[in-house]
C-alpha cells in the first residue's frame, strides 16, 4: 500500500496519544545515547513499556519511528520559538538567527541528529506523509521568523531553497565536513534571498526590492 491508498487514521484518544508520546520519548533517549544503530523496535518498546506489535501499530519501520521523532523535535522548537521569538531588525537576520538556534539545538545531541537526519536520507514514498510534516513544521518555524502571514509564491520559493541549504548544512557538519562558522556563514548567506524577494509597492516592483520591515500585526 502506497502513502496516497493509506486511510486516514482516527484522532488517537488521550491514552493512546500518552502510548505515542512515550514511544517518541523512548526513540529520542536511545538514539541520543547510540545514534541512528542504537534505535531497534524491540529496545524501543521494551522502553517505551508497549508490546513490540503495538509500537508497529504507531510506525510500521524504524524510518517511520525516526522520521516521527524529528517531527516531535521540530514541533517542541517551533513552541520554545514563539515563547522566545528572535529578534534581529529584519526578517532575513530573524530567520538566520532561528535556523541557527535550531541548529544548536540539534548540535547538543549529534547522535540523535544523525539519527533523524539519516531517516530522512533513507526515507521512501510509504515515509511521505510524516517528510512532509516534517518539512511543514521547518517552513512555519522560517515564515514566523519572517513575519509573513500571507507569503508569496517567490518568498516561499525562497523559504525551500533555505530549508534546502539548512538540511545540507546539517549533514556536512554531522559529517564532519563543515564547521559551526561555516554553517553560520551558510546560513546567513541563503537567507538574504528573503530580502530578493520580498514584495514591494506600488509602480516600482520590478526593482530590486529591499528588507521587509516587521510589523506589529505580521
Amino acid at each position: 500500500m502506497t502513502a496516497e491508498d493509506r486511510p486516514a487514521s482516527p484522532p488517537l484518544t488521550e491514552r493512546q496519544e500518552a502510548r505515542r508520546r512515550r514511544i517518541l520519548h523512548a526513540s529520542a533517549q536511545l538514539a541520543g545515547r547510540g545514534g541512528f544503530d542504537a534505535v531497534q523496535m524491540r529496545e524501543v518498546a521494551e522502553a517505551a513499556g508497549v508490546a513490540l506489535g503495538t509500537l508497529y501499530r504507531y510506525f510500521p519501520s524504524k524510518i517511520h519511528l525516526l522520521v516521527a521523532t524529528m517531527q516531535d523535535q521540530l514541533q517542541h522548537m517551533h513552541t520554545t520559538l514563539r515563547k522566545r521569538p528572535p529578534g534581529g531588525a529584519d526578517p532575513a537576520r530573524r530567520v538566520a538567527e532561528t535556523l541557527m538556534r535550531a541548529f544548536r539545538a540539534l548540535q547538543r545531541e549529534p547522535q540523535l541528529a544523525d539519527a533523524m537526519v539519516r531517516a530522512l536520507t533513507f526515507a521512501d514514498r510509504s515515509v511521505s506523509p510524516e517528510v512532509d510534516t516534517v518539512s511543514r513544521l521547518t517552513t512555519a518555524i522560517i515564515l514566523d521568523a519572517m513575519g509573513a502571514e500571507h507569503p508569496t509564491p517567490e518568498q516561499l520559493s525562497a523559504v525551500r531553497v533555505i530549508e534546502h541549504t539548512w538540511h545540507s548544512a546539517l549533514i556536512t557538519w554531522l559529517s564532519g565536513r563543515a564547521s559551526i562558522a561555516q554553517v553560520k556563514i551558510d546560513i546567513e548567506t541563503v537567507c538574504r534571498l528573503i530580502e530578493l524577494t520580498a514584495p514591494t509597492a506600488g509602480p516600482g516592483a520590478g526593482a530590486a526590492p529591499g528588507p521587509r520591515k516587521a510589523s506589529g500585526r505580521g
